[in-house]
């Protein structure tokens, strides 16, 4: 891969043949980005507010999502085989230490990713991160207490009746989703509105399978990685709450943790400017990339 911009979408074969796709944006050294969802299109990743300026951001679809082929096998989607099509990603784009950044979701890939090749990752940016796979939850109470200190917002009553609703398994006609962002603009609600359609629900559902995560098989690998790590945690988001984010690093040796200011579960959106600089410096600092000759 060259350092001339490229955009477009590329597709390159899995472990099993399934035809997996990932989409270029942006010049410089390759990012691969992994979406969370869980298993939600790259597609709402966008060009996460202009990161792609100075990297080239690999958005990669994962397995029956977005551009990416449905398996054949259905366990498949389960976290821990999804590792597989990291590398496979990784020998396809022909790299022998990649950077990683792991949306939500996806952060227990991301970690499980590390902890099985850990000679691979170059840096790896945990933003907005749950941990699964290392057995840090998520509670309601997280996610209530953290909506609760939005209580000012006009939109607050109906939304925390539905997540109150929705946390009870319950159906609800309204939205929690204005908990997600730091700002319920425009830009949010059309964000939140494409959601639906760039899920594939039965695929989450086997993603975090509970026997899929050896929390501390996994643990033990996390705490003797050698790359640099950054937990990046929005101050108002609840999946993870920033005291959740801060348990998340402390799984790392050394890690970095940064809360962004007023930022909610999709930070690129809330605060572009401060995203991508702390980001981009994280991704900037140290070596350049090792290629395969």
């Amino acid at each position: 891969m060259t350092d001339t911009g490229t955009y477009g979408t590329r597709t390159f074969s899995a472990y099993d043949g399934t035809a997996l796709a990932y989409h270029l944006a942006g010049a410089g050294e390759p990012l691969i980005c992994l979406p969370g969802g869980a298993m939600r299109a790259s597609a709402y990743l966008g060009d996460l507010g202009g990161l792609c300026a100075h990297r080239r951001l690999v958005l990669h679809d994962l397995r029956g999502t977005g551009d990416s082929a449905v398996p054949d096998d259905p366990a498949t989607y389960r976290c821990e085989r999804l590792v597989d099509d990291v590398e496979a990603l990784r020998e396809h784009l022909g790299l022998e230490r990649v950077d990683v950044l792991a949306h939500s979701a996806a952060g227990s890939l991301g970690m499980l990713y590390a902890a099985a090749h850990p000679g691979r990752v170059r840096r790896l940016a945990l933003v907005t991160p749950t941990a699964w796979a290392a057995g840090v939850p998520v509670t309601a109470e997280d996610r209530l207490s953290a909506a609760r200190s939005r209580k000012g917002e006009p939109w607050f009553e109906e939304a925390y009746a539905a997540l109150q609703a929705q946390l009870r398994g319950e159906e609800t006609t309204g939205s929690a989703y204005p908990f997600f962002y730091g700002r319920w603009d425009e830009a949010a609600r059309a964000h939140a509105a494409a959601s639906p359609r760039q899920l594939n629900r039965a695929a989450a559902h086997v993603f975090a399978t509970q026997s899929a995560f050896d929390p501390p098989a996994t643990r033990a690998a996390l705490a003797d990685l050698t790359a640099p790590v950054l937990v990046l945690a929005g101050e108002r988001d609840g999946v993870p709450t920033p005291e959740r984010a801060t348990e998340i690093a402390a799984l790392f040796p050394g890690a970095e943790l940064a809360v962004q200011p007023g930022g909610g579960h999709f930070p690129w959106l809330d605060d572009p400017g401060w995203f991508v600089r702390t980001v981009g410096a994280f991704f900037g600092a140290g070596p350049r990339g090792v290629r395969r000759s």
